[in-house]
């Protein structure tokens, strides 16, 4: 079972893309941070959100 946990608001508003630099939005059924203009959607791991490009899943095939 995977636990998700809600992230901080105030942690969210300070975060970007690490590739576009760009904002961020939260998909909180997947526990993961969207990039919209890097295509990238960033893991969420025990509350804490995993900034990097190597760890993101590419939202390219899901069109």
């Amino acid at each position: 079972m995977k636990k998700t946990m809600r992230l901080n608001a105030r942690l969210f508003e300070m975060l970007v893309c690490p590739l576009t630099k760009g904002p961020l939005t939260y998909d909180e059924k997947k526990n993961e941070l969207i990039s919209p203009r890097a295509k990238l959607a960033y893991p969420i791991r025990d509350g804490v959100p995993i900034m990097l490009v190597d760890e993101a899943r590419s939202l390219e095939k899901e069109r």
